[in-house]
């Protein structure tokens, strides 16, 4: 099963990297709604296992109005990222507001605070991650380019990601099976152990370094030398684990085996992109605040 999971997931991976790789900006806005529509479904999908009613038609048009804005709004420079911000932070008011008078009107609702809680936690677990990808795309530009397609940088990162936060599920898949003995955190992730978790941290920093070396210490306009790609590498495989463990939680409180049926062998989409919506604000970050 273990091994299906992992082959789905790389699967998946690569389809991301060759829709980065070609898409164009609106082909790339469309895939991440649907993404982000199909992942927020599942995630509302085991509320309702948990037995938590949740208004999902509400949160994932809010999710996808969030995304939109900051598409329609995003650009390399610093007065762009900033609008975009405020349109975000907007939505998310309005959001919190239409979750609310969603909930006035219901008589027969015995849980409303978890009705809300889990409703907005919908939309700020995946849309809301799944706009670091939208800001990844649009904010970096390569020289002499244009706001309105998709840089060099922003493809590269992308790949990077991808690249980082698969290699981690690997070495932790190999080293896992070799090696594994100590269990990490049973009572959540029952096969995850000690071992595999350092084993995908390495290989996660291994492939890190092998691309910096690969793309000259340079993603595009940003500088990545050597010591930050060793870094970087173990920061994403941390953010990659945490993200997969968040969703292992949240299946076992729902008791979902799967977070759905989309992916042969894997399940649920979430269940791939569970550790990339983590990654994808980190790397964000770091590359805004510490590499450029």
């Amino acid at each position: 099963m273990l091994k299906y999971r992992l082959i789905s997931g790389i699967t998946l991976a690569l389809a991301l990297i060759l829709a980065a790789v070609y898409l164009p900006p609106l082909g790339a806005w469309l895939l991440l709604m649907v993404l982000s529509t199909l992942a927020q479904w599942e995630f509302y999908a085991m509320m309702n296992m948990a037995g938590i009613p949740v208004f999902r038609m509400v949160g994932i048009l809010c999710g996808g109005a969030m995304i939109t804005a900051t598409f329609c709004t995003i650009g390399p420079s610093a007065e762009e990222i900033a609008r975009a911000y405020r349109w975000e932070q907007l939505v998310m008011i309005v959001t919190l507001i239409a979750v609310f008078l969603r909930q006035f009107p219901q008589k027969f609702n015995d849980k409303p605070i978890a009705t809300i809680g889990c409703t907005l936690l919908g939309i700020w677990y995946v849309p809301f991650l799944f706009n670091y990808f939208t800001r990844m795309v649009f904010v970096w530009d390569s020289a002499g380019g244009s706001p309105n397609h998709i840089s060099e940088t922003a493809r590269m990162l992308v790949f990077y990601l991808v690249l980082a936060v698969k290699m981690t599920d690997v070495g932790a898949y190999i080293t896992g099976r070799l090696f594994g003995k100590h269990k990490l955190i049973p009572r959540i992730s029952p096969n995850k152990t000690v071992e595999g978790f350092f084993g995908g941290i390495a290989f996660a920093v291994i492939a890190s370094c092998i691309f910096a070396y690969c793309v000259d210490f340079h993603i595009g306009v940003i500088s990545f030398p050597m010591l930050q790609a060793v870094i970087l590498g173990g920061v994403l495989a941390l953010s990659g684990t945490a993200g997969d463990l968040f969703e292992s939680l949240i299946k076992r409180a729902s008791g979902a085996k799967d977070s759905g049926v989309v992916l042969p062998g894997m399940g649920g989409l979430l269940d791939v992109l569970d550790s990339l919506l983590f990654g994808a604000p980190v790397l964000y970050v770091y590359a805004r605040l510490v590499l450029v």
